[in-house]
């Protein structure tokens, strides 16, 4: 099974991160309101990062690694991303 960490853009641009098996039905679940109480009341979010793990530890680490990271940091990542997946 392939897991992967996201970052999404909240509506009032803050960004969440986490992680799943399935980032389509993760995102559609945030913009329904159920994904995460942070999310439910910043919709609607976009996809803004992806990156798949192996594993379901190696996708939780980088979440929290994301989760450490400075602002800047996360829109870099962001920026990068969708350079390279337009």
């Amino acid at each position: 099974m392939i897991y992967y960490c996201y970052i999404v853009e909240c509506a009032d641009g803050t960004f969440y991160t986490g992680w799943t098996t399935d980032p389509e039905r993760r995102v559609l679940q945030h913009n329904k309101g159920v994904g995460a109480k942070y999310t439910s009341t910043r919709r609607p979010v976009t996809l803004v990062y992806l990156e798949e793990h192996p594993s379901r530890i190696s996708a939780m680490k980088r979440e929290l690694a994301i989760k450490k990271m400075k602002r800047a940091r996360k829109s870099k990542l962001a920026e990068e991303w969708e350079r390279i997946h337009g």
